[in-house]
């Protein structure tokens, strides 16, 4: 059976960006249920390099990240490794810069996707918008329709 991980980030405590931890959560919760060996879920602030090493482990990752962009609810797009211009003072490490480390250190290449959940508040609350609320709830299903048959065809 093919291994998938879905990483959620963000931070919970300013309102809308937590929304990638929140859909992992859920992710979690519902796999134990429906597919406890095929899917794994963890969840952080941010990207780090040494995700870079856990990712490596995996045929297929999704990351789960708030969005500001313009987007209508959610949207997921492909991941490609990709060199990005890294400072020492970065805080933030792009999901497609920890795949170029992973196949550059470690020679594997996991399928990887991005699912954008769109946010619109980014205060210093621990609570999710209602719009964001709503979006998240669409975001899960989607993914865990996406997960339910990419898992049943295997």
């Amino acid at each position: 059976m093919k291994k998938i991980l879905v990483y959620g980030y963000g931070n919970p405590g300013r309102q809308d960006d937590g929304l990638g931890v929140h859909c992992a959560k859920r992710v979690k919760e519902w796999a134990e249920k429906h597919f406890p060996e095929a899917i794994d879920v963890d969840m952080n602030y941010q990207l780090n390099i040494e995700d870079a090493e856990k990712i490596s482990h995996y045929d297929e990752v999704i990351f789960a990240d708030a969005s500001a962009e313009d987007i209508i609810e959610f949207a997921f797009t492909t991941l490609k490794p990709s060199k990005a211009q890294l400072e020492f003072s970065m805080h933030a490490m792009a999901p497609a810069y920890v795949l170029y480390l992973c196949h550059t250190l470690f020679g594997k290449q996991p399928k990887s996707h991005l699912l954008h959940i769109r946010g619109y508040e980014w205060g210093m609350k621990e609570e999710l918008t209602g719009k964001a609320k709503q979006n998240l709830d669409k975001s899960f299903r989607a993914v865990t329709m996406l997960l339910t048959n990419y898992l049943s065809d295997n």
